[in-house]
């Protein structure tokens, strides 16, 4: 049996909207929209969401297609940058419930629809080992990376690193959605961005997760 804990990223195990916002408004002003400005309220409503939809609600004064892209990725790539070098908040209980549920023989991995190299950001800034079966975090995988969506990168992981047993972390309605697409249970962290419209098992405060995933996946 292996049985791993696959966890979302943002409103799950940090919150990085301040952060994110800022970089975005950098980038956004270089590019000649000098009024612009992305507040932290855009990137939370937004959080979730591929980073193609993000642009979309958020650069309505683009031409869509090039132009539009061309500012996306601008911002993606300065993200990253600013987040290696500023972070975000990182949720109480985080890295010492990874232990733990790594010590008790869970397997923790990473699964966003974040662009490539926003998950590295977050685990460099922190300092958390990650890519192989000794690190703390095993293996992580996103929409930027294969241009998949949630629910096919949650069963991707899964098969390859071979759990037999899995359930997924998240905040927010699509969560929920593409985990239960997958065929995997969910825990829902309340103290998130979002609401759930279905009963699941519920974590209001991340150290909960050491009593509620037993009761989940055994």
């Amino acid at each position: 049996m292996k049985k791993g804990v696959i966890f979302d990223m943002d409103g799950t195990v940090w919150d990085s909207s301040e952060n994110v916002a800022k970089s975005w408004t950098v980038k956004v002003q270089e590019a000649g929209y000098t009024d612009k400005v992305i507040t932290r309220e855009d990137i939370q409503r937004n959080m979730g969401k591929p980073m193609d939809a993000i642009a979309d609600d958020l650069f309505t004064y683009t031409e869509k297609g090039p132009e539009r892209d061309a500012l996306r990725y601008a911002c993606e790539e300065y993200e990253n940058e600013y987040l290696r070098e500023n972070g975000g908040i990182i949720y109480d209980g985080v890295l010492d419930t990874w232990a733990t549920l790594k010590e008790n023989g869970y397997h923790i991995y990473i699964v966003s629809n974040c662009q490539a190299g926003y998950i590295e950001a977050f685990l460099e800034y922190f300092d958390i080992p990650y890519g192989t079966p000794e690190d703390l975090v095993e293996d992580i995988e996103c929409y930027g990376n294969n241009l998949l969506q949630k629910d096919e990168n949650i069963k991707l992981l899964a098969e390859r690193n071979g759990l037999t047993e899995a359930c997924y972390v998240g905040d927010i309605q699509s969560d929920y959605d593409a985990t239960a697409k997958a065929g995997f249970p969910f825990i829902h962290a309340k103290y998130g961005f979002g609401t759930i419209n279905t009963e699941v098992p519920v974590i209001n405060s991340f150290d909960e997760l050491i009593k509620v995933v037993p009761e989940v996946i055994g």
